[in-house]
């Protein structure tokens, strides 16, 4: 059997592969795999504590089975690039849902705007911005990457959640990729609702989710050099 595997963040540097096919025997699970792998990118081994899985664009753990045709993402853990080449937009659009992986600035006061419904008392807007500094050095820019299909639909996932947990009215969640400036907003989660409260809190709780479970990753370009950041958030 055959599965097609994708690299994303540094481990797209690693292999220099950001896809692969290769011929598996039945039954072999995702560990065999990343043994497998392990044999002709030695350095990979390194990486296995911190590793995540996407079959199929789900989260799997490395125990899981694959089956022939199946598309098996590689990555290291999620917090927010690479210089690759920019895709096209992603939007899904709902009643009062908006979810976006776009290349382009956000325009979150038109977002909110578009939102805001007229028994709405309360809008909350977060806006993730590009800063200019990191870990004691002087930030340059940024450039996000993400598996773009599979971020979109955990943005999805995000929104039926806090719809679920609180009384909100619309929700938009929008993440920018490729190459931000200083200042430049790279993630925006708007939640509107008749109180404050919900609204509040269900914006603070989508903005923690997405960095733990939404494949997207950030590389900070400095002076001196460049750095991925993953997973140490």
């Amino acid at each position: 059997m055959r599965v097609n595997l994708l690299f994303f963040a540094s481990l797209a540097d690693l292999t220099g592969h950001r896809t692969m096919g290769l011929d598996l025997e039945n039954g072999s699970t995702i560990g065999d795999i990343l043994t497998r792998l392990e044999a002709d990118f030695p350095k990979l081994g390194a990486y296995r504590p911190i590793l995540l899985t996407a079959l199929n664009q789900e989260y799997v753990d490395h125990g899981h089975t694959v089956e022939d045709g199946d598309e098996l993402a590689i990555f290291p853990s999620v917090s927010g690039g690479s210089d690759g080449a920019e895709a096209s937009d992603l939007i899904r659009r709902e009643p009062e849902q908006i979810y976006q992986i776009t290349h382009r600035p956000i325009e979150t006061r038109r977002i909110a705007d578009e939102l805001l419904r007229d028994e709405d008392g309360a809008v909350a807007i977060f806006e993730g911005v590009v800063r200019n500094n990191s870990k004691g050095k002087s930030t340059r820019h940024l450039v996000y990457e993400a598996y773009d299909s599979m971020a979109l639909a955990k943005l999805e996932e995000i929104g039926r959640i806090i719809r679920d947990m609180w009384e909100i009215g619309a929700v938009g969640i929008i993440h920018r990729l490729g190459r931000l400036e200083i200042g430049e907003a790279s993630v925006v989660v708007i939640v509107t609702s008749p109180h404050r409260r919900a609204a509040f809190d269900a914006c603070h709780y989508a903005i923690d989710r997405l960095k733990k479970t939404v494949p997207i990753w950030k590389k900070e370009f400095f002076e001196d050099g460049e750095l991925w950041i993953e997973g140490q958030e």
